[in-house]
C-alpha cells in the first residue's frame, strides 16, 4: 500500500515553518504562488516566487517533494490565455518545464480557480464566455504533462463546491486524470460571500458532497486528497434573518455586489497566525469560549447575537472527526492543508492533523494486511 500523501501549502503570506520534528510526516510541500501569466511570456527571464525550492528543502525531511503552485484565487486571465490554442498551450507547458528545471522543483500544482467560470471575475466575464475552457482545460494539462514527462509530479487544486465544478464532469475527468498524479479538493470556503444563508465553510457533510462528486465523476479515490483549513471565517447575518431560532441556515446580509461581484466587506477570514482584527476580537473570543459542534452538518460554529456575526472554523476535535466518515470510508489517497504557516506559532491544528494522518496510515496498512 502506498503511503498516504500529506501535503502542506506554504504561502508567501505566512512563510513560517516549524522545527523539523513537526513536519517529519509531510510528504509534499506546494509553494504558493507563481503567477500564471509568467508562463505566457515567449522568453521569460525570471520565475518570481516568495522563496526558493532549495531553501525550503532544508526546512523539511529528506525526500519531501517540493512543488510550485501556479495560479490561485483571482489569477484566471493567464490560464485562459494559455488554454486558448495549441500554440499557447505548448508555450505555457514549455515554460513550466523550464521553470521546474531552473528551480529544481519536483513538480507543479495547477491552481486555476476555475476553468469554465465562477472565478473572481464571474460578473465581469460571464460563464457563457468561458464555456470553451471546459474542453481546453484537459488539453492544457495534457500539454504540461507531455512537457514535464512522467517523472515529475503534477497535481491540481480543484473546487469543493459542486456549483463550481463546471470543468470536472464524467466526460472530462478521465482526460484530466491522465495528466494528474492527484487532486487537491478544496473542501473549505464552502460557505462564501455568494451565499445567502449560514452554513459550515469546511464541515463534514459539505466536504462529503464534494468528495462524492469527484468520485462519482471518475476520480480514483487514491488520487483524491481532502482539504483542511488552518483559518477562521466570519459572516455578517441579517438582523431579522432568523438566526436566533436557527443559527445554521439563517439569512446573511448581502455579502457580494450583485452587479460587480465585489466584496462588500460583510464576510472575511484570518489565520491562526494573524492578529485578530480589533473590531472582531470581542466576538471571536466569545466564539472560542461558547462555540459548539453541529453533529448534523459536522462543523464547529458560533452565532453572536450581539454583533450579528456567524463564525465557522475547525477545532482540533473537528479535524479528527473528518477521518472516519471521509478519509477512511472513501479510501482517499491523502490530505492537505492551507496552509502550514497559517497555523503558527502554536501549530495546534498541524499537530492534530499529523497525529490523525499517522493513525490513518496505520489503520489503512492494517486493513490491507487483513485482506491478504
Amino acid at each position: 500500500m502506498a503511503k498516504p500523501r500529506y501535503i502542506m501549502y506554504l504561502t508567501g503570506q505566512h512563510d513560517v515553518v516549524p522545527e523539523k520534528p513537526l513536519v517529519s510526516g509531510i510528504t509534499h510541500v506546494a509553494l504558493a504562488f507563481m503567477r500564471s501569466s509568467t508562463f505566457n511570456d515567449p522568453a521569460p527571464t525570471s520565475w518570481p516566487l516568495f522563496t526558493t525550492v532549495d531553501k525550503v528543502r532544508t526546512q523539511f525531511s529528506n525526500g519531501t517533494a517540493i512543488m510550485v503552485a501556479i495560479g490561485g484565487w483571482g489569477d484566471t486571465e493567464g490560464f485562459s490565455k494559455a488554454a486558448a490554442t495549441d500554440s499557447s498551450r505548448q508555450l505555457f507547458a514549455q515554460n513550466v518545464k523550464a521553470m521546474v528545471a531552473s528551480s529544481g522543483a519536483d513538480g507543479v500544482d495547477i491552481d486555476w480557480e476555475y476553468p469554465g467560470g465562477n472565478g473572481e471575475d464571474y460578473k465581469q466575464i460571464p460563464n457563457s464566455e468561458k464555456a470553451w475552457e471546459i474542453d481546453a482545460y484537459p488539453k492544457l494539462l495534457s500539454e504540461i504533462r507531455k512537457a514535464l514527462g512522467p517523472s515529475k509530479l503534477m497535481s491540481a487544486a480543484v473546487p469543493g463546491l459542486p456549483r463550481d465544478m463546471l470543468a470536472f464532469t464524467k466526460a472530462t475527468i478521465p482526460q484530466i486524470s491522465e495528466s494528474l498524479d492527484f487532486y487537491n479538493i478544496m473542501t473549505y470556503d464552502l460557505f462564501n460571500r455568494r451565499d445567502s444563508i449560514t452554513k459550515h465553510h469546511t464541515g463534514i457533510q459539505a466536504s462529503l458532497e464534494a468528495i462524492h462528486a469527484y468520485l462519482e465523476n471518475g476520480v480514483a479515490p487514491d488520487k483524491a486528497n481532502l482539504g483542511f483549513a488552518f483559518y477562521v471565517k466570519w459572516y455578517k447575518t441579517a438582523p431579522d434573518g432568523g438566526c436566533d431560532k436557527n443559527p445554521i441556515g439563517c439569512k446573511t446580509t448581502l455579502m457580494e455586489d450583485p452587479e460587480t461581484g465585489g466584496d462588500l466587506g460583510q464576510a472575511g477570514a484570518f489565520s491562526w497566525h494573524d492578529t485578530v482584527p480589533a473590531e472582531l476580537a470581542v466576538s471571536f473570543d466569545k466564539a472560542l469560549t461558547y462555540g459548539s459542534y453541529d453533529e448534523q452538518g459536522g462543523g464547529n460554529y458560533f452565532w453572536d447575537k450581539d454583533e450579528d456575526l456567524f463564525w465557522s472554523w475547525d477545532t482540533e476535535d473537528a479535524i479528527r472527526k473528518k477521518f472516519s466518515p471521509i478519509m477512511e470510508e472513501k479510501g482517499l489517497g491523502g490530505a492537505f492543508a492551507w496552509g502550514l504557516g497559517e497555523d503558527a506559532l502554536e501549530f495546534r491544528h498541524l499537530k492534530t492533523l499529523s497525529a490523525a494522518m499517522d493513525a490513518f496510515e496505520l489503520k489503512s496498512a492494517q486493513l490491507v494486511k487483513d485482506e491478504l
